[in-house]
């Protein structure tokens, strides 16, 4: 199945948490002819589409996980440091694409102890090739972001693998969404620093004020037994979007996504926890509070280059999203 050319844009767009605005073009591009785009000075970027009906604002995170330049020594082996929940048994071995103002500086990062050690940060560098700091500090400058190289792949079953599916593929489902609700009155939230905790949507929900909420994010896949179902709920790739319950999502918010999907007939499971470690546990609170919901994605080998999911699930998500955006009625209460 081949992949969409706006999540493949999405995918290859540079942009770690601090660095969101690298992306911004991709996104400006994909909606920019039927709604209105503003940026803020934290970095998150809003495109609003009025409509009729209360406002429907849909949430996914722009940044990704990534690394800056942190350092560098006279032996010009790049120290960095991280930009999300980088792991370095992860991170070793791999390649990197440092973003500067001179444009992208190609490297890689090794380590200074033998491969059967237990892999640390400490242990890890950024090797761009320079043969001294002169050259090096030529080349990059404290605080260049820096990403994991890992291009969009398409792989068997319908499925792809990709760095930077967390969250690009939310991005990816609420473009999609806001394209699809023509007359309806909807925001896609793009935020930032999601993976720094949520201070970009807690500025942006609190500017934009939406009538009702919707985060849209990834979750781990546990078809696969590297996370347990018992923490919360077994997911898996083609399942179908994974409906969060806990306390940040409304009651009435989580009957009407229930609804959407049974009247749809879209496969799905439900998601449950005290907290979901995502924008929405910022939004729920904001103000005098907003009405919240949050649908996630299933994905593999979350915060890798690697990570995989199925384009039918991206689908799915967009069909609920636009079911429940018809069944925002005004004036409705979201009281508990």
């Amino acid at each position: 199945m081949p992949i969409p050319a706006l999540l493949e844009a999405l995918l290859r767009a540079h942009g770690p948490a601090g660095h969101e605005h690298l992306a911004f073009d991709v996104v400006r591009e994909a909606v920019g002819d039927v709604a209105e785009i503003e940026s803020d000075p934290v970095g998150n970027l809003v495109a609003r589409r009025a409509g009729e009906g209360p406002l429907l604002a849909l949430i996914a995170h722009l940044d990704v996980i990534g690394l800056a330049v942190a350092h560098i020594p006279d032996d010009a082996l790049i120290a960095v440091h991280k930009l999300g929940g980088s792991r370095p048994s992860v991170s070793y071995g791999q390649r990197v694409e440092i973003r500067t103002k001179s444009g992208s500086v190609d490297g890689v990062i090794a380590r200074k102890v033998k491969d059967d050690e237990k892999v640390e940060w400490e242990q890890l560098y950024v090797d761009i090739g320079a043969r001294d700091a002169k050259e090096a500090r030529a080349l990059v400058e404290p605080g260049d972001p820096m990403v994991l190289v890992g291009p969009p792949l398409e792989l068997a079953g319908g499925r792809i693998t990709s760095r930077g599916l967390d969250d690009r593929a939310g991005v990816y489902v609420a473009l999609e969404t806001l394209r699809r609700l023509d007359g309806a009155n909807v925001a896609v939230v793009a935020t930032a620093q999601e993976e720094l905790g949520a201070d970009g949507a807690r500025a942006a929900v609190h500017r934009l004020r939406p009538d009702v909420a919707i985060a849209i994010d990834v979750t781990y896949a546990t078809d696969v037994g590297a996370d347990s179902p018992s923490a919360g709920g077994h997911h898996v790739l083609g399942g179908g979007p994974a409906i969060f319950r806990g306390p940040a999502v409304n009651p009435r918010v989580l009957e009407l996504l229930l609804d959407a999907v049974r009247e749809e007939g879209i496969d799905h499971t439900v998601e449950v926890g005290a907290k979901t470690y995502t924008d929405a546990d910022v939004t729920f609170a904001s103000r005098e509070g907003i009405a919240t919901g949050l649908v996630s994605i299933p994905l593999r080998n979350m915060h890798s280059p690697i990570e995989i999911v199925q384009l039918d699930d991206l689908e799915s998500c967009i069909r609920l999203l636009v079911a429940f955006a018809r069944k925002l009625e005004p004036g409705a209460s979201y009281a508990r």
